[in-house]
């Protein structure tokens, strides 16, 4: 209120006073007088309140509050511009809201905006044609119930989203999307979903070329290294000057086969989510036969192998994706590592999860070439990996049997140090004796 309405205030309290006391003046009863012109002026401003009250109770978004004067006139002018001025703010943030509803309804990915608790708040057409969801009825369903593959569900409760999750769709087997889901807000998902039918496609040819080549190179080249070796024990019957040349033949014929068996072997981890002979992998006594094979394989390079396993910890899985898994791990780094070197298996848990730790005291590598490691054929030093006798697809094999065992690889070097290849199994996957 402003000073002049004050002054106006304070004028008719004091010609209410004024009349008052002439009233009493008249008829010689004072305070009779003062009663009736107060209670005839509480009156009124309690008749202005009620007014106001109806209209908070009553009134329309659009319906303006009642007329008024004086003092009320003041306070009903004053509710009537904020309202015009809230109306207008409504209007910018509503005409956002359309901007915003009308391009993401024109995306062909799937926008969803999710609760805390993972319920549905708004998507926009194109998640009804990937997911099936339909307005209005599946509005406020928790999106588990209709998106029910069980790997949804534990990519979605375990809160881990930095990578996105690959499944079928929900209304057709033939559909491939992606799910990627980011936290904002106050603990909110906001949920992106791709169709990469297409991209899934392409990568099926291809693991099926990789599949059928493998496999139809297999037997000529059994049939190869047979001979080869039939050759080599009696190459004096042959032409001893053919020992040098039929070695050389023998030694990369069993490096063919190698790389064949482990492409077969990445084609058939390739081919299914999850384990089927799934069941609890005492780790420690596998790790101490791995560790028998590794002091076998460094012969009189005399590594110094340790190995620390936590007896009490087994972990579901397939023992023998595992066993290749952590072999490549710890024959890497028996190749990787100069003679006397120290290398260190340590294996324990926590309340994350369980984890196993390959340590050397190898030459290292540079940071540049880490993220690339798990790539198939990936070589940071081609010569070094041919020295060594390597496919190339050791790293990519155990990051295939890590990825069906619900687990992550974390890889840390530093150059003439060594190296640290850590894996990360979650507490679902661990079983405690």
């Amino acid at each position: 209120m402003n000073q002049n309405w004050r002054g106006a205030v304070v004028r008719r309290l004091l010609l209410l006073l004024g009349g008052c006391l002439l009233l009493g003046l008249i008829t010689g009863q004072y305070a009779w007088a003062l009663v009736i012109g107060l209670g005839a002026y509480l009156g009124w401003t309690l008749t202005q309140l009620l007014r106001l009250h109806k209209w908070l109770q009553e009134h329309k978004p659009d319906e303006p509050p009642p007329d008024g004067y004086g003092l009320w006139g003041e306070v009903f002018d004053s509710i009537y511009h904020l309202q015009r001025r809230d109306q207008k703010v409504r209007g910018r943030l509503q005409a956002v809201i359309d901007r915003v509803q009308e391009s993401t309804a024109a995306l062909r990915d799937a926008v969803i905006m999710l609760d805390s608790d993972g319920n549905l708040e708004w998507w926009n057409r194109a998640a009804e044609t990937l997911l099936g969801l339909k307005t209005p009825q599946d509005s406020g369903q928790p999106i588990t119930n209709l998106v029910r593959h069980p790997r949804f569900k534990e990519y979605f409760e375990q809160g881990n989203y930095r990578e996105p999750l690959d499944l079928p769709s929900p209304i057709s087997d033939r559909l491939r999307l992606q799910f990627l889901i980011t936290r904002y807000g106050n603990r909110e998902h906001l949920m992106l979903v791709r169709d990469v039918t297409r991209l899934y496609q392409l990568e099926q040819m291809r693991k099926d070329f990789v599949a059928n080549v493998s496999h139809e190179l297999r037997t000529p080249l059994t049939v190869i290294a047979g001979y080869l070796e039939t050759l080599v024990d009696n190459v004096e019957d042959v032409n001893p000057r053919w020992l040098r040349a039929l070695q050389q033949m023998q030694q990369q014929a069993g490096r063919m086969q190698n790389l064949l068996n482990d492409l077969l072997l990445l084609a058939k981890l390739e081919a299914t989510d999850y384990p089927s002979d799934s069941q609890p992998v005492a780790v420690d006594l596998l790790l101490l036969s791995i560790k028998n094979d590794a002091q076998a394989l460094s012969g009189e390079r005399n590594h110094r192998i340790t190995l620390e396993a936590d007896p009490h910890l087994r972990l579901k899985g397939s023992e023998t994706e595992l066993r290749s898994a952590f072999s490549n791990l710890v024959f890497n780094a028996v190749k990787y590592t100069p003679s006397e070197g120290e290398i260190r298996i340590r294996w324990w848990g926590d309340d994350q999860g369980a984890h196993l730790a390959v340590q050397d005291s190898g030459i290292g590598i540079e940071a540049k070439h880490l993220p690339r490691l798990t790539e198939r054929f990936y070589r940071v030093d081609s010569s070094r990996a041919s020295n060594t006798g390597g496919t190339g697809l050791g790293l990519a094999i155990v990051k295939h049997v890590l990825i069906r065992h619900r687990a992550r690889l974390d890889i840390s070097s530093t150059l003439g140090k060594g190296s640290i290849f850590t894996c990360h199994f979650p507490a679902q996957q661990v079983v405690k004796r």
